[in-house]
């Protein structure tokens, strides 16, 4: 069973939906007690990290994601959550994904990264399973995770940056699945079958 966690910081619906064009059901759920229930767990996030974490804190969700030993994946800014600081606000995170979330140093380009983009492969994974090179995927970020050895695949704007990372139970997105189409629905896929 598959669980949505909804703490008012990002679109669940979109995500909501992706999952049910795989043919899950997955709950919405909005208190930390409630996630033993679940086989795994989705931690999507849009807006400020420093806004979030406080979120988090003040809803009693910190603890509980970071005991949470099942498979859980970060998406946008929930992937940046699991990470271990945000340069956003300067504040330490979850820590559960190794690294430093920072600005992106995008030099003349514009500021956020919004559109697509390409990913590059660094490391076989079962979250990358089935993926080839060059594909393409829907990013809207001004912040980004730098690559390190928890780093599945990359991308690059303006610098390179972690797009998909993983450490153990713990997996991250930093564009969004449920907006890139055959491809997001592709790793979407592959998180449900994980089984680390």
């Amino acid at each position: 069973m598959l669980a949505i966690i909804n703490t008012g910081c990002a679109n669940i619906n979109s995500v909501r939906f992706a999952f049910e064009r795989l043919g899950q059901s997955p709950a919405v759920i909005t208190a930390p007690e409630q996630l033993a229930r679940y086989d795994r767990a989705i931690l999507p996030g849009v807006g400020h990290a420093a806004i979030a974490i406080e979120r988090l804190q003040a809803l009693g969700w910190q603890q509980t994601l970071l005991d949470y030993e099942r498979p859980l994946l970060g998406i946008c800014l929930g992937m940046q959550l699991l990470c271990e600081h945000s340069a956003e606000g300067q504040v330490s995170c979850l820590g559960k994904i190794p690294g430093q979330v920072q600005a992106l140093d995008v030099g003349p380009l514009p500021s956020p990264h919004m559109g697509w983009n390409t990913i590059q492969l660094q490391q076989e994974h079962p979250l990358t399973q089935g993926l080839r090179p060059q594909e393409h995927l829907y990013f809207v970020h001004s912040f980004a995770h730098s690559t390190n050895t928890a780093t599945l695949a990359q991308c690059h704007y303006g610098e390179r940056f972690s797009a998909i990372v993983a450490k153990d139970n713990v997996a991250g997105m930093q564009f969004h699945p449920e907006r890139s189409a055959h491809v997001g629905a592709r790793l979407l896929q592959n998180f449900i079958n994980w089984q680390p």
